[in-house]
């Protein structure tokens, strides 16, 4: 294989991953939507339940409607709490090209939370979302989460950029693995994108959804920021370990290795789902008089 030919093809492997990775994320992050079907009139009909909504829109709950006879309802209280559930009774709308049921359920401050079931009874049955298989094996509640408006060229940077890294220190990773020759600045470029993208834009993005910089160590305990902060590091050793040897042809093996481990590293960050044990509102403090502001947690 031509040295041209070799690294297209590494660089196609790489991006296989990292598209694989971005999937991944996207579809198990506690944000992603709820997906199911529901029958009507015996043709099955996709519908996705919200897990996430800006602050200052209702969370607007919506499923096919069944058909005549039919009802749904929304119970629902806000998350983690004791208090009772509400019950919002959903009604039809048509306006959307097709007959659905609606309810809109109130909207939270950045951080707060609710939790939901959705019941939908027709003249021969009653089903319920989550089913009660789900809640027997404790998945019982949707739970959805506000946060406020971030800017979208901000979000596109900072989405482009972490996963960009991820390209190259893929990239970089294979070539360390099948072409020692090959690594050249190739860490040091993912090391750039990861310092812009998450110590640099992420905090921006946080600030914006959240009201905070870094709930990360050593201030807090959000997943998202320390993945973030270990990843860094790691790739900062690679890359000091890469500048101590620059002058030795081929790739000393420690160098390679550690190359190689900092992309274990972070492919281990990246299947960890994205916005776990982030920033939750404490309600107990909001009732007592506390700013929104002040009354979110991280880590949980």
């Amino acid at each position: 294989m031509s040295p041209r030919a070799r690294s297209v093809t590494l660089w196609v492997v790489a991006l296989v991953l990292m598209l694989a990775a971005a999937v991944y994320q996207e579809r198990t992050g506690p944000t992603y939507p709820v997906e199911g079907t529901l029958e009507v009139a015996g043709t099955p009909r996709a519908y996705n339940l919200p897990r996430t909504e800006t602050t200052g829109r209702s969370l607007r709950i919506a499923l096919p409607d069944p058909g005549a006879g039919s009802s749904g309802s929304v119970m629902w209280r806000r998350y983690p709490t004791d208090e009772p559930f509400t019950t919002a009774p959903m009604r039809r709308d048509t306006a959307a090209g097709g007959a659905v049921l609606v309810a809109e359920l109130p909207s939270q401050p950045p951080a707060g939370k609710l939790e939901y079931r959705v019941e939908v009874r027709t003249p021969g049955a009653v089903l319920r979302i989550p089913s009660e298989e789900a809640a027997a094996a404790g998945e019982g509640m949707i739970v959805a989460r506000y946060k406020d408006a971030v800017p979208l060229p901000l979000l596109i940077a900072h989405v482009t950029c972490m996963f960009l890294a991820m390209l190259v220190g893929m990239r970089a990773a294979l070539a360390a693995l099948v072409h020692p020759g090959g690594i050249g600045r190739l860490p040091w470029v993912a090391l750039a994108l990861m310092t812009a993208g998450g110590l640099i834009l992420g905090p921006f993005v946080q600030k914006y959804a959240f009201g905070a910089f870094w709930t990360g160590f050593p201030h807090g305990y959000d997943l998202t920021d320390n993945k973030t902060l270990i990843m860094w590091l790691v790739w900062a050793v690679a890359c000091g370990v890469l500048w101590k040897g620059r002058a030795r042809v081929p790739v000393p093996r420690f160098t390679r290795a550690t190359v190689l481990a900092a992309a274990l590293v972070m492919t281990a960050v990246y299947l960890i789902p994205h916005s776990l044990k982030g920033s939750q509102l404490d309600y107990g403090k909001l009732d007592q008089g506390a700013p929104a502001s002040q009354a979110v947690h991280s880590g949980v």
